[in-house]
């Protein structure tokens, strides 16, 4: 498997938060969604709004890492603006803050 194509797992939310830490506050003010697996049928991360049509999702892949993406969506399409995978549990807050900076940064 690639990491694009790493298998996802079923995820606690609240623990994903706990990870991120204030780093939340920074990246969405605070504001948290719950992120589905493609069926839908469980969460498998947390996705956050950052801004200006951008999202930061972050999931967890079925070897305990996790994968961070940065997402553009607009009217119903999501278009992937980069993805990192394989991060680890202290320094997921770290990189879902470097996802949400979209402005002159590159991510992924």
């Amino acid at each position: 498997m690639t990491a694009t194509e790493t298998a996802t797992r079923q995820a606690d939310a609240n623990e994903i938060v706990h990870q991120i830490g204030r780093n939340i506050f920074a990246i969405s003010g605070g504001r948290v969604g719950a992120h589905y697996e493609p069926a839908g049928q469980f969460i498998d991360g947390i996705e956050m709004p950052a801004g200006k049509g951008y999202w930061v999702t972050v999931t967890v892949a079925a070897d305990d890492t996790y994968t961070v993406t940065r997402e553009f969506r607009r009217s119903g399409k999501a278009t992937n603006k980069g993805t990192v995978a394989g991060v680890y549990c202290d320094e997921v807050g770290e990189v879902a803050y470097q996802a949400s900076c979209y402005q002159n940064r590159n991510f992924g």
